[in-house]
This record gives C-alpha cells, sequence and structure tokens, in this order.
C-alpha cells in the first residue's frame, strides 16, 4: 500500500490521502476466490420414495344413476320408485356395499326443487357420501 506523505517543498501541512487502488484490487481478488471456491448449488430436490408394489388399484365403485323427470318422478338406474320408502331402503342397501357407489343425480330442470333436495337429504340421512349432479348445463 502506498501513502502520500506530502511534498518537501516546505509547507506545513501533511496530506494524508491513501491510495485504494491497490485495495480494492486485493478485495476483488479475494471476492472471485470466494466464488470459485463456493460448492455449486443443486437445484434438485432429493426424494426417498417408497418401492413400487404390485397391488391392485382399487376396485372402480358401482354408479348409480337417479333421474328425476319434469313430473319430479325419481327414477333408479332406471327404474322408477314407487314412493319415498323405496328410495330410503334403496339407499341404505347401496350404503351397507362394502364399496359405497357412487350417485350422479341428474335432474330435469322442470323438477320440483323440493324433490331433488329430499334426494340429496335422503343420501345424506342415509351414508352416502360419494355424490354428484349431472346435466346443470341445462339450467345455464
Amino acid at each position: 500500500m502506498g501513502m502520500n506523505v506530502g511534498n518537501n517543498s516546505g509547507e506545513g501541512d501533511v496530506l494524508v490521502d491513501m491510495n485504494t487502488t491497490p485495495l480494492i484490487d486485493v478485495m476483488l481478488v479475494l471476492l472471485i476466490m470466494f466464488i470459485i471456491t463456493i460448492p455449486i448449488q443443486l437445484h434438485s430436490v432429493n426424494m426417498n420414495m417408497p418401492p413400487a408394489s404390485n397391488v391392485k388399484p382399487p376396485v372402480e365403485p358401482e354408479i348409480v344413476k337417479i333421474d328425476i323427470n319434469e313430473a319430479s318422478q325419481i327414477f333408479w338406474n332406471g327404474a322408477m320408485v314407487a314412493d319415498r320408502n323405496e328410495l330410503q331402503a334403496k339407499m341404505a342397501a347401496a350404503a351397507a356395499l362394502p364399496t359405497q357407489p357412487e350417485i350422479h343425480l341428474r335432474p330435469n330442470k322442470l323438477a320440483r326443487y323440493e324433490i331433488v333436495a329430499y334426494v340429496m337429504a335422503a343420501s345424506q340421512r342415509a351414508g352416502l357420501v360419494k355424490m354428484g349432479i349431472l346435466g346443470h348445463e341445462q339450467f345455464l
């Protein structure tokens, strides 16, 4: 490092300015050395996955289609349901199966809302948890 102490011309003030150029050069060299020596970061995540097994895929559930026509009549897989007691009995039997079936409810847009709500509530009371409403495009 160099230091300018002043000139010998007889002036009384001493200039003490440090030459920072060599200091900056040394800092840049150190910075480059640190960047080179830092280990390269991997952008991958190592995961321990369980080994593949030869287990059969689960059985596809049965699909029960419940249709409600414009006269608010209920159909279970195409067969007309006579009354609410028969509907409840069919839903209880479906809920008792080892794998519950999927209920696909397809109401007509002219059917009474009371009947549609009753079918949904009856399936919930019976313990059926897989229910979907189809044909909602007609209500748009």
